[in-house]
């Protein structure tokens, strides 16, 4: 736990508690419903599963932590042994039991000792105060730490990968996301690389969970996997856990079935490890399970003859145990686009900030790219509050095809592959064509036309790899269809970009990629669009004052509606999910309801 608040702490009454100890034994339902009459706010949440396990004990301070060095000393044949050893006769050991009323209980009876260390599952320590228990619990670490440093170590582990290439990294989570076929990211974590290297690693992972952390979040193993063994490893994977859960499903009440059978956590030669989620928190919180989990593991299989984990029924026991799956119960409903990857470009402002942050609301893990340092920045600060995941930002002109090529490649970097992108990058280009200069006319191409085919042409290469399609979503506008005099530069730009999403619609939909478009027409929050005089010179073409062209454009339209940006992130987000997933070749309007606008 990184953080707590105060609703993770709910208030019990001790004494109804303590009187539970009377009590010769309890099923987990009763033990459950007798804590939670013990709430001191009937509404709070309901209390941890452990919650005796502190209560009977008579210390006002109990410390209870999984570390590495505690749980090495018993995932093993000898396990009791080895605490003896490391810790001498101060502390009790008890062999595995599922937490609840028996393990509470039984822990109760030995409170002469200093602490427990309780196989698979860690250490428990008390006392009248909060520094000595600390104390003892570090005290009780380190002596098991020492005595681990001691044991006769086997012969170095052999080592025999050498790095991959960021190339083939990327390679391997296009494949693997794909293999897997679930919107989620896939993140790559370092830590591991040296027990990953080894050749016995196999042995390593076997070894079992260290601690109930990584039965209940990660599943009974992680896989093994290299670039060449993905397809393999994968199915592999997925038949030894169907196999497990027919095996034992008999162990279930009614109406419960699979977890699914998808591994979380890979390890990975060459890599480390590669952590799969629906956000960077929660792939770093898998991550940081597996690290202490197979850390543990190494340490058994070099200290220890004979390496132990819990036995096949015992695992799935907790891994499908309603008292512990309750507290991922408490984990808010998962956002619409939980788990989905899309880029954004022009972010900085008006309609791609208002794209951006909407998407955020919605759960997307968002790349955010812009020439505009300063805007970039800015949309940035939107989502410090931390209701949204971070995005990624890229700052740079996507009508450079180096600059695409790095936003692409970053993207694949940090979530491990792509859904979506949101062509949004563009300039407002004034002045009739007898006027307008060719170098702003050009500019207008570049920003408006090739930026989107430049990073069409990558992205459909990426999502070919990944194979699991995708929605290209073009920003265009109402004067695609309906130009304006004195705006022509911006409108054959806007008229490209339909026609490049149409090609993309044609070419893209046997690869399951869809493309779509939309029109918006004055969309004036936050855009910079209206810069540089171009308010000033669209006004004059409509005979208007420059302020009144927002007024003047609603009441034109036939809702008498302004637009905003929300308005087309809306449609955005309808596009990219997959409530629109039989409609690719689409232009859609977001303009209140221009008549000369209407798609034909």
């Amino acid at each position: 736990m990184a953080y707590g608040e105060e609703a993770d702490y709910p208030a019990l009454y001790l004494d109804e508690l303590s009187a539970l100890k009377s009590k010769g034994d309890l099923d987990d339902d009763t033990m459950v419903d007798f804590v939670t009459r013990a709430l001191v706010d009937p509404s709070a949440r309901r209390p941890s599963i452990e919650t005796l396990l502190h209560a009977f004990l008579p210390a006002r301070h109990i410390d209870h932590v999984h570390a590495d060095a505690i749980c090495a000393l018993t995932n093993h044949e000898d396990g009791a042994a080895a605490v003896r050893d490391a810790l001498g006769e101060d502390f009790a050991y008890v062999e595995w039991i599922r937490p609840g009323f028996k393990l509470s209980k039984l822990v109760s009876e030995l409170k002469e000792y200093q602490g427990v260390v309780l196989a698979h599952h860690g250490l428990i320590v008390w006392d009248d105060d909060s520094q000595k228990c600390y104390a003892k619990t570090l005290a009780a670490v380190s002596r098991a730490e020492e005595f681990l440093g001691t044991l006769k170590k086997k012969p170095k582990a052999e080592f025999a990968h050498q790095d991959l290439s960021q190339e083939q990294i990327r390679e391997l989570l296009l494949h693997l996301r794909g293999k897997i076929g679930k919107k989620q990211i896939l993140r790559v974590d370092t830590r591991l690389r040296q027990i990953a290297d080894r050749k016995d690693i196999e042995k390593v992972v076997a070894a079992g969970a260290a601690s109930a952390d990584h039965m209940l979040r990660i599943r009974p193993w992680s896989c093994i996997l290299t670039p060449e063994s993905v397809d393999v490893a994968v199915d592999s994977y997925r038949a030894r856990y169907e196999n497990y859960f027919e095996s034992n499903k008999n162990l279930l009440p009614e109406g419960y079935s699979s977890h699914g059978s998808d591994p979380k956590l890979f390890i990975t030669p060459g890599i480390g490890m590669i952590a799969g989620g629906a956000t960077i928190s929660e792939t770093k919180m898998m991550a940081d399970i597996a690290f202490h989990t197979h850390s543990v593991g190494s340490t058994v299989v070099d200290s220890f003859p004979k390496p132990r984990t819990l036995p096949d029924r015992e695992i799935f026991g907790f891994d499908y145990w309603p008292m512990e799956l309750y507290k991922l119960k408490l984990k808010p409903k998962a956002p619409k686009m939980s788990g989905n990857i899309f880029i954004v470009t022009g972010a900085g402002s008006g309609i791609g900030r208002g794209i951006a942050l909407h998407l955020g609301s919605l759960g997307a893990n968002l790349v955010l790219a812009d020439l505009d340092r300063e805007g970039l920045a800015q949309t940035e600060e939107e989502f410090a509050d931390g209701k949204f995941s971070k995005p990624l930002l890229v700052q740079g002109d996507q009508s450079d095809e180096s600059v695409v090529i790095e936003t692409l490649n970053r993207t694949i970097d940090n979530f491990g592959g792509l859904d979506g992108v949101v062509f949004n990058a563009g300039i407002g280009v004034p002045g009739s064509l007898e006027e307008l200069d060719s170098s702003h006319w050009r500019r207008g191409l570049e920003i408006n036309l090739t930026s989107s085919f430049l990073l069409t042409k990558h992205t459909m290469r990426i999502l070919r790899r990944q194979g699991m399609g995708g929605s290209l979503v073009y920003i265009a506008s109402k004067n695609a269809f309906a130009p304006g005099a004195g705006f022509g530069g911006y409108s054959v730009s806007k008229a490209g970009m339909i026609q490049l999403m149409r090609i993309a619609a044609l070419e893209g939909g046997s690869l399951g990629i869809r493309a779509n478009a939309l029109n918006p027409d004055a969309v004036f929050d936050n855009s910079k669009l209206w810069e540089g005089g171009i308010r000033e010179q669209r006004a004059k073409e409509h005979g208007v004052k420059p302020e009144e062209l927002e007024d003047f454009y609603a009441k034109r339209n036939i809702l008498k509606a302004r637009v905003r940006s929300l308005d087309v992130a809306r449609s955005v987000a309808h596009l990219l999910s997959d409530e629109s997933s039989r409609t690719t070749g689409a232009v859609i309007p977001v303009d209140g309801g221009v008549a000369a606008g209407f798609p034909r």
